[in-house]
């Protein structure tokens, strides 16, 4: 039974893939093209109520703990507090009220972007503590170019951009081809991982 039911979640999982691929490639056929909007808005629908499920879960979860008073309460309670006062805040965004204006822009400019940049800022500096002491125990060609770029960067980002302005263009070439490497990456990834779906190769909603 159990090996009935996994072949037909396979055999439902490519007839709706292969339906919505069509769907892209074959325009004159208003049948497929409708079927591929009503399936991309059911997914969208549900990706957006697991999402109301995933935050109604976390505040359950640190409720739970602040009712319990256990270790991290404080943390609990801060992030509850901040949570509602933000979605209050995105509720009243087409609000003209000038005083909700101002506290937009408070935690907009006073609270997220500075903790953003910071994140940044640390990663940068972790990124390169790592790469430093990467060196201990493997110096290769590839150690060497993410030490160079690290460092080419942070030189870059400070006063001396000005004075030496090849460093900006050389580095938004190297920065440019990195990025675009990724996105590469990333669709070559998604796109083997969704043929294997469409195989039935892999199969995520059950079974081996």
């Amino acid at each position: 039974m159990k090996r009935i039911s996994l072949v037909i979640n396979t055999a439902i999982a490519m007839g709706f893939g292969i339906v919505v691929l069509l769907g892209y490639f074959l325009t004159n056929v208003p049948v497929l093209i409708l079927i591929r909007r009503t399936l991309l808005e059911w997914s969208v629908l549900l990706a957006g109520i697991a999402v109301i499920i995933g935050v109604g879960n976390l505040f359950a979860v640190h409720f739970q703990k602040i009712s319990q008073r256990k270790p991290g309460t404080l943390y609990s309670l801060i992030l509850l507090v901040f949570f509602i006062i933000t979605f209050i805040l995105v509720i009243a965004a087409d609000a003209k009220d000038s005083v909700v204006t101002e506290l937009q822009n408070i935690f907009l400019n006073g609270m997220m972007v500075p903790a953003e940049i910071s994140l940044m800022a640390l990663l940068a500096v972790t990124l390169l503590y790592s790469g430093v002491r990467m060196l201990r125990w493997r110096i290769d060609l590839k150690t060497i170019l993410f030490l160079t770029t690290a460092v080419l960067i942070l030189i870059s980002t400070g006063p001396f951009t000005s004075q030496i302005p090849w460093i900006g263009q050389v580095l938004q070439v190297l920065s440019t081809g990195g990025a675009r490497g990724l996105l590469i990456g990333v669709a070559l990834g998604t796109l083997i991982t969704g043929l294997r779906i469409l195989l039935g190769a892999d199969r995520p909603y059950g079974g081996k």
